[in-house]
Parts: C-alpha cells; sequence; structure tokens
C-alpha cells in the first residue's frame, strides 16, 4: 500500500510495497511516486494524476489499470493497481493497492498462446481440407474472434488502386472500404511511422483512418514469389495496441491464405494448361487428316485442270475449288500453330529493327484513330524466333487491340529483356535469358470467363463473319513451340496487356546463305512414295508420272525397306511423316540413309513434330513438303532433293 498527496508525495508505504520495489522500509516516503516507474512514463503518468486527483473515484483492487512498475535496480515487472481518495482532517489523500501480476500475465500470455495455437491449427486445417472460396469465406470471421477485432478483410493486388481486390471481409461494409483501399492503394507498399498503425502495409492519414471508420489496426502482407500481393488487414474502430503475439497469428493467416490462393492459381493454371494441351492434341490430328483430305482434293483438281486446260469454263470452276483448299489449308496452318505442331524456322531476329517496319505498316492499317506507340531500345539483344511467325503474332495481337477499340485508342508494343534465374521459382519460365514483346491497349478489356478461354481455337466474342477464334490460338502455339511463354492481363473497361516471352539468341549469329538456283519441273529418276492413305499416295504417284518419274509405292516402312533392298535402282525417297502404326517416315528416312548413304530423301506431313517438342527430332535435317501441296511444289521440292540444291542454315 503506498498513500499519495496531492503533489504525489508518497506520504505512507508499508513494508511490503518497500520490498516489492526493491528498497529498504521507511525509504520511499518522501519520493515521488514516478520514482516507481520507468522513465519513459514519467510525463505522462503526471498528466494522469493530475486529471484524476482532479475529479477522484474508487477503482477497487483487481479492476484496476495495468501498469508496469520499476524496481531499484532498474527492473521491470507487470503490475495492477486500484486506486481510492481518502478524506482527512489534514486534507485528501490518494492510496494505491499495488500488486505484481508477473505470474498471472505469464499465465495469461500461456493462455493466450494455447488459444492462438489451437486456432491455428483449427485454420490450418480448414485450408487443407476445403476449396480457396470456402476457406476465404470462413477465416475472416475465425480471426475477427480469435484477435478481438470488429472487422477482418482480405486485400489482393499490388500497387495501384485498381489493382486492389477485396477477396473476403468479415464486420464492415462494402462501402466503408473504399477509403481503405484509396489509402492502400495511394503508393508504394511502406511501414508506417505512426505507432497507431504500425503494421499497416500503407500510412493513413487520420482523415482516411476516420472516414474508414476505425481507430486503429493490425495487418500483414500475402506475399507471391518474394513480393507482396496483398494485405491481410484486422480493424479495431477503438483504439487499441496490438502485442507480437497477435502479429505472430495474424501473419500465420496470411501465409496461410496465400499459400491457399497460389494453390488455387496452380491449380487454375495447370487445368487450363491440359485443357489446351488436349484441344491441341485433338486438333493436331483433326488437321492431319483434313490435311490429307485436302491433298486429296486439291490432286485431283489439279489433273482434272490439266486434261481439261482448253476448256476455259471448266478452269474457272476449278480455279475457284482451288481456292477454297488453299483457304482450307490456310485453317490447318492456323490450328497446326496452336498444336504447336508447325515447323519454325528459327534464327536471330533484332527486336528494334523489326518493330521499325513493323509500326509503320500498322500506323497505315489501324487507322489515325488507334494512336500506335513503340518502345523498343536500340540495344534490346536479339531474339531467337521464327520472324515470319513473330510478325504475324503481333500482328494478330494489334488487329485484336484494334477491334477491341472500336472508338479509338492507344496500341502499345514495347520490348525489354529478362533474366529467369535457378533460384526463381516459376512454373512457366525455364532459367535463361528472354526477350518479353509487351502487347497494351486502351480498349474494352475482358472478363475473366472470357480471359480463361481467350486462346482456345474458335472461341471468339466478335460477331458471326468478323473473326475465326484462332488469332490468339495462333500466338499460344507459336510461342509456346518457340521455347517460351505468354502471360496476359485484362479487365472489362481497363484495356488488355499480353507478354510474350520469348529466348534471347546466343551471341553473334551468321547466317549463310547460297542464292537459288533455277530449278527444272521435270525429271527421270526413279522416286519411292511412301504413303499410308490410299488416295493421297495415288495422287502422289499421278504426280510423278505426270512429271516423267518412274514410281514404286509402299504404304508404310516395312514394304518401302523391303523395296530399297529389291531396287537399289530408286533414287529418292518420298516419304510421308505419320505412317500409323510402327515407324515413322522421318524414321525410315534416317535408318535408310544409313543403309543408302546416296538416297535422297523428301518428307511431307500435314503437321511435323509433337507438341511441346524442343529437341532436335529425327529427320529434321530433311527438306519437308506441307500438306496440301500442289503438283508444282512437289516439282520443285524434288528437284531440291536430287540436285542437291542448298537451303539457308543458321551457324551460331
Amino acid at each position: 500500500m503506498v498513500v499519495v498527496d496531492r503533489d504525489g508525495v508518497i506520504i505512507l508505504a508499508n513494508p511490503q510495497a518497500a520490498r516489492l520495489f526493491g528498497y529498504a522500509d521507511g525509504a520511499l516516503v518522501g519520493a515521488p511516486i514516478e520514482l516507481l516507474m520507468p522513465d519513459e512514463v514519467h510525463a505522462a503518468h503526471r498528466g494522469h494524476r493530475e486529471r484524476y486527483m482532479s475529479t477522484p473515484r474508487v477503482r477497487p483492487m483487481g479492476a484496476g489499470q495495468e501498469l508496469t512498475g520499476r524496481r531499484r535496480d532498474g527492473t521491470r515487472f507487470p503490475t495492477e493497481i486500484g486506486l481510492s481518495p481518502i478524506e482527512t482532517s489534514e486534507g485528501r489523500f490518494f492510496a494505491a493497492s499495488i500488486r505484481d501480476i508477473s505470474d498471472t500475465q505469464r499465465a495469461r500470455q500461456a493462455f493466450a498462446r494455447a488459444r492462438h495455437d489451437a486456432f491455428l491449427a483449427q485454420a490450418g486445417q480448414l485450408a487443407l481440407e476445403s476449396s480457396v472460396e470456402l476457406t476465404l469465406g470462413r477465416m475472416p470471421q475465425m480471426l475477427s474472434a480469435a484477435l478481438g477485432v470488429e472487422a477482418v478483410v482480405v486485400v489482393q493486388g499490388y500497387d495501384a488502386r485498381a489493382d486492389l481486390k477485396v477477396r473476403a471481409a468479415f464486420g464492415v461494409n462494402p462501402s466503408e472500404l473504399d477509403p481503405l483501399l484509396d489509402a492502400l492503394g495511394a503508393g508504394e507498399p511502406r511501414e508506417s511511422s505512426r505507432p497507431d498503425a504500425q503494421a499497416f502495409a500503407l500510412e493513413w492519414t487520420a482523415e482516411q483512418a476516420l472516414a474508414a471508420g476505425f481507430r486503429s489496426g493490425l495487418s500483414a502482407h500475402l506475399f507471391d514469389v518474394n513480393r507482396p500481393s496483398g494485405v491481410l488487414l484486422a480493424l479495431s474502430r477503438t483504439a487499441r495496441s496490438f502485442d507480437r503475439e497477435a502479429a505472430h497469428v495474424l501473419q500465420s493467416i496470411a501465409n496461410l491464405l496465400a499459400a491457399a490462393l497460389q494453390r488455387h492459381q496452380t491449380h487454375e493454371q495447370l487445368a487450363h494448361a491440359q485443357r489446351l494441351d488436349a484441344v491441341g492434341q485433338l486438333t493436331g490430328g483433326i488437321a492431319h487428316d483434313f490435311n490429307n483430305l485436302l491433298t486429296v482434293i486439291s490432286g485431283n483438281l489439279q489433273l482434272i485442270e490439266v486434261e481439261l486446260e482448253d476448256r476455259e469454263d471448266t478452269r474457272q470452276v476449278i480455279a475457284s475449288a482451288l481456292r477454297a483448299v488453299g483457304r482450307g489449308a490456310d485453317l490447318t496452318r492456323k490450328l497446326l500453330a496452336f498444336a504447336r505442331r508447325q515447323r519454325l524456322s528459327p534464327r536471330a531476329v533484332t527486336p528494334a529493327q523489326l518493330l521499325d517496319d513493323l509500326g509503320s505498316m500498322l500506323r497505315r492499317t489501324l487507322g489515325e484513330q488507334v494512336d500506335v506507340e513503340i518502345d523498343c531500345a536500340p540495344d534490346i539483344p536479339q531474339v531467337f524466333a521464327d520472324p515470319a511467325q513473330l510478325e504475324a503474332a503481333l500482328i494478330n495481337l494489334a488487329l485484336n487491340a484494334r477491334d477491341a477499340m472500336p472508338r479509338g485508342g492507344r496500341l502499345r508494343i514495347a520490348v525489354r529483356q529478362q533474366e529467369v534465374f535457378e533460384d526463381t521459382p516459376s512454373d512457366e519460365l525455364r532459367p535463361g535469358q528472354y526477350v518479353v514483346f509487351l502487347v497494351g491497349d486502351s480498349g474494352s478489356g475482358m472478363a475473366p470467363e472470357v480471359l480463361a478461354r481467350a486462346f482456345e481455337p474458335f472461341f471468339t466474342t466478335k460477331e458471326p463473319g468478323k473473326g475465326s477464334g484462332l488469332g490468339l490460338s495462333m500466338v499460344y502455339g507459336f510461342v509456346m513451340q518457340s521455347g517460351g511463354h505468354l502471360r496476359t492481363d485484362s479487365r472489362p473497361g481497363q484495356g488488355t496487356r499480353i507478354e510474350l516471352f520469348l529466348p534471347r539468341a546466343r551471341a553473334n549469329p551468321r547466317v549463310k546463305s547460297t542464292a537459288p538456283q533455277p530449278l527444272a519441273t521435270r525429271g527421270h529418276e526413279t522416286v519411292l512414295v511412301v504413303e499410308d492413305e490410299a488416295d493421297v499416295r495415288g495422287i502422289a504417284l499421278a504426280f510423278l508420272r505426270s512429271l516423267g518419274y518412274t514410281v514404286h509405292a509402299a504404304a508404310n516402312a516395312s514394304e518401302a525397306q523391303a523395296l530399297l533392298a529389291s531396287h537399289p535402282q530408286i533414287d529418292v525417297l518420298f516419304s510421308d511423316v505419320v505412317l500409323g502404326a510402327g515407324p515413322t517416315g522421318a524414321e525410315l528416312a534416317v535408318a535408310a540413309r544409313h543403309l543408302r548413304p546416296d538416297l535422297k530423301i523428301l518428307l511431307t506431313s500435314g503437321y511435323e513434330r509433337p507438341a511441346d517438342s524442343r529437341e532436335e527430332q529425327p529427320g529434321s535435317e530433311f527438306e519437308l513438303l506441307r500438306k496440301p501441296y500442289r503438283r508444282e511444289e512437289l516439282a520443285q521440292a524434288l528437284r531440291r532433293a536430287l540436285d542437291g540444291a542448298k537451303r539457308q542454315s543458321l551457324e551460331t
């Protein structure tokens, strides 16, 4: 027990008080009451004491205010006090009963930790056993009860206000969150210097805090690949402080939610990739069969055209039919691009030079309503890609952007370089150096459900006749087949951003080329045709006979090997790549060349290689004639194979 006068001077202290604070009996009399407190609270306590003494009231023992006491040796301990005024003949004095609650506080802290541990275990079980939506739906209310706060909000997004999205909330109306989001989106994340808002990702002004209806709060970042991807907020409408245990609980839940969101995103990406891969495999098979059909149709039309070349009316009908075949072939090329089964001719391409030419063309094509901005530094390194396919991909994206801006807008094409390191977690990109092409527009943007299907073939939101739905599919296939990756960000009313990650070219590539030599169109050599489709085989035989060649035919690799062994006069092997069961045409070509080094090889196919193949395939050194082919194209390809005309080659 300690009794003080109106000046805060101790006039009486019992022996227990002296022992509690480490003083001799009677040594406290005459000392200021602040002697028993840490130095940093002296000024605050004097103000509190003066206010209390001006309007004194009884505070019973056990229901007082928890403070920190300081012993004579400087050690500190938690205390609880009860205050009461005492009226005497000598005036008013004030008695304080002081109790050391170290054991009580330790027990209370241990209880709080046990309660928090039980809550974290329950939260972890919820996250593991439930969907991310159910976890987000239940976690804020559970966390509110565990921390004793009125509201909990999960905000997902990065720096800008437009990127922020409230994923879940408890105890707060949506209309109350606008000032909160404005404050969070006001700038770069940083630690607040204000003690009453020390954990907020962004510092609030007093006006923003009051407008949001909250006086204090605690927050923890949600992280995604070492950068903040959102924030978890525990909000109180009264001024209060939060201990380290509360901060630990909040950060643990934030980590749990971030992991759940990342897992959900990864599952969605995997499902999307698997769906596209399945569609790609189906598409590739359909395109192969379709090309065989087009080869038969085109071949027969060409044979009829030769027979009836003197009849003008018939020639016009045949020409119209052949143009339709050409459109069908173009359609299958786009499908094969999506299925990653097109033949690419990658080489070192200088982005600045490519975009300089492309920018001029786009400004003329897109019209004056579209402001085309090209941002490519001259020192951007070369990219290793098929230049024609890269240009076609950028044009496709530019045309899509134009269609999304019917009243005009801004189209930006920018290029940067980026390196992915071994220790950087990424399910999308292999470690290495990349050149990134960004195509962004200020158009209408896409809703999430549209964006999820944007790269599927034949999916389009355009009016009938305004688009085939293959443009983005072709871009996707080209980028993935080139060993890169594609990222898309689009929101309704905020435009679309598409990034093409393509591998950087090795240093100092040199291109060797030889001037093309004029080729004959006829020959007298012997050709072995290997084709499993009888109708397609018949067209190839008819074409070659009409060109003067002697021909043999085989339906599979086994028959072909037998004919090569029994007919050494065969000069050239002309084989389809896909031969049904058994060895492929490419494997047949490699084996035949091993036995007959002088044998010439020409391959043909509706598609060339398996999806996602980045390694050199058997037979890739041989020229390949795409189906459907015209008789003139077959004639020239065959002469190149027989006469040894060199194709352009790339050395690094």
